[in-house]
């Protein structure tokens, strides 16, 4: 304990293919002629116009944020990037940022499966931040706003005697409103933040798990 506090406390200072058939003539019992009511040269171009057609994508359905009305639809569900799979600085850099991430989807949506997937139930303030959120999406209510931002993540990549890593990231969150069924705020709204914060962040299992989350006071 005494090894993280104080590595935690340097860290913080260390700052289409489209298929077409062919119109196939077939010859008939008429000495190879054309079957009654068939035009070779309208089944030829039938054919070239059908190979010429590009099928029409179906529209994905729009983002659209949370606001007094109601709640956020569709929101993108965040991808772990090809990066962040590999025990390398730039893949550490690349969780944190994915994990932020998953933390801000949790805002717009409720949903907090995303975090709990690469996260330790050991993270104290982790647990505070999911079951708030919980609590605040019951009986149908949601949140307005409270965007996540990670304008700097940094690490010097190296490991701590437990194997972790720290990982300095400055976080600016947008102000949240929360709303309950019919458009009134059941709460007062939290005003827009920007603070530092220290993870501690392993990799095991072939992938990147956060285990700790510090705030810089």
């Amino acid at each position: 304990m005494t090894s993280r506090t104080s590595s935690l406390t340097r860290l913080r200072y260390s700052v289409a293919a489209f298929m077409a058939a062919s119109a196939l003539a077939l010859a008939a019992c008429n000495g190879g002629g054309n079957p009654p009511g068939t035009d070779p040269t309208s089944a030829s171009a039938s054919a070239s116009e059908s190979a010429s057609v590009t099928p029409t994508p179906t529209p994905s359905a729009a983002y659209k944020p949370a606001d007094a009305k109601g709640k956020a639809q569709n929101v993108p569900v965040p991808v772990l990037p090809e990066a962040a799979k590999t025990e390398t600085k730039e893949g550490l850099e690349a969780f944190a940022d994915y994990w932020f991430k998953l933390l801000d989807y949790a805002y717009e949506t409720g949903d907090i499966s995303g975090l709990g997937a690469v996260t330790s139930p050991a993270c104290e303030l982790c647990s505070n931040i999911t079951t708030s959120l919980s609590t605040n999406y019951e009986g149908d209510r949601w949140l307005a706003g409270g965007k996540l931002v990670t304008p700097s993540i940094t690490t010097t990549f190296t490991p701590e005697s437990d194997g972790s890593y720290q990982v300095l990231v400055q976080v600016q969150q947008a102000a949240i409103s929360y709303f309950a069924p019919g458009g009134s705020q059941f709460r007062s709204p939290t005003p827009p933040s920007d603070t530092g914060n220290v993870l501690l962040v392993e990799f095991k299992d072939r992938g990147w798990y956060l285990s700790g989350l510090h705030p810089i006071r």
